[in-house]
């Protein structure tokens, strides 16, 4: 986004990411595989092509699409009809979007439960991850003081019934992980849900859910820290934070990082029909368009 600008293609970003040498797993790692073997994208994500396309991975990762996104959720949703296309296809591109929707409303929202139904809104109807958001919503509601009675009807649903399954990946025999997206963004929604504004809690809860017990906590702590803000967070959570050492396989500090997140949100205000001012005491503001999100194609 950097490089090529905000309106960058998804055949970039494919090109790119074939390129690219981390490591990676799960859909990553087959929608790489399949740019690297000619698979176009948006084809390198879809089912006929990998059996992964529901698994977590877009998801864990479009937290940048909301952050640079404050207000915007449609924004959110174009920037995974680039990215994360390129591994993942329906739910498993869905769950990254209902994410990037709930950052976008955490800049102003602090009620968890209004952040999750405005991610949701970003997620088109009839598809099987809003059905899951919107059970997770409606068990929070019939059991509001015991996370694990909705705990085991995600467990029933969305675990044990394979048609609940269709695209996500097969783990190997014996081990039991289920990685896709509608489950573990189960998971995120009962942390910030039963959490109640608690950073301890939220993690915690998410955390126990199980399966991928270490992204959904993060993307769960991610969305309730952007509706507290910098300034309000415990010190424990900012006092070992490593400002010199760059992000491995980028050129990026985390100073350098938050400069360019910046620039691309300057760049989307303007792209979505806000404009930038200058108030009294010369001070920026954003002034954010109101937006209604148009969710991607069933």
């Amino acid at each position: 986004l950097e490089l090529y600008g905000i309106d960058a293609s998804i055949r970039q970003a494919g090109i790119d990411f074939a390129n690219s040498r981390y490591p990676l797993w799960h859909a990553n790692h087959y929608g790489r595989e399949n740019l690297r073997n000619g698979i176009a994208p948006p084809d390198s994500g879809h089912p006929n092509f990998t059996s992964h396309a529901d698994d977590i991975d877009y998801q864990i990762e479009a937290d940048f699409a909301g952050l640079i996104s404050p207000g915007m959720p449609n924004s959110g949703i174009q920037l995974g009809e680039v990215f994360g296309r390129l591994m993942n296809y329906g739910d498993g591109l869905y769950g990254g979007q209902f994410v990037a929707g709930m950052y976008a409303e955490a800049f102003f929202e602090k009620d968890m439960e209004k952040v999750v139904r405005a991610g949701l809104a970003s997620v088109p109807e009839g598809s099987q991850f809003h059905e899951c958001i919107t059970d997770v919503l409606n068990w929070h509601k019939a059991n509001p003081d015991d996370w694990q009675a909705t705990w085991q009807l995600i467990e029933d649903k969305y675990q044990k019934n394979k048609n609940y399954r269709r695209a996500s990946c097969e783990v190997e025999k014996g081990k039991h992980a289920n990685i896709d997206a509608k489950i573990n963004a189960a998971y995120i929604v009962m942390g910030m849900l039963y959490g109640k504004g608690d950073p301890d809690q939220t993690m915690i809860i998410s955390m126990r859910g199980g399966q991928d017990s270490d992204c959904n906590p993060s993307n769960a702590a991610g969305v309730l820290f952007t509706s507290m803000g910098l300034s309000a967070l415990p010190e424990r959570f900012v006092s070992a934070l490593d400002k010199e050492s760059k992000f491995k396989h980028t050129p990026y500090s985390y100073p350098e990082l938050v400069k360019v997140c910046t620039q691309l949100t300057r760049q989307i205000v303007l792209q979505q029909g806000g404009r930038i001012e200058k108030d009294k005491e010369g001070q920026e503001v954003f002034v954010i368009p109101v937006q209604k999100p148009k969710p991607s194609a069933l």
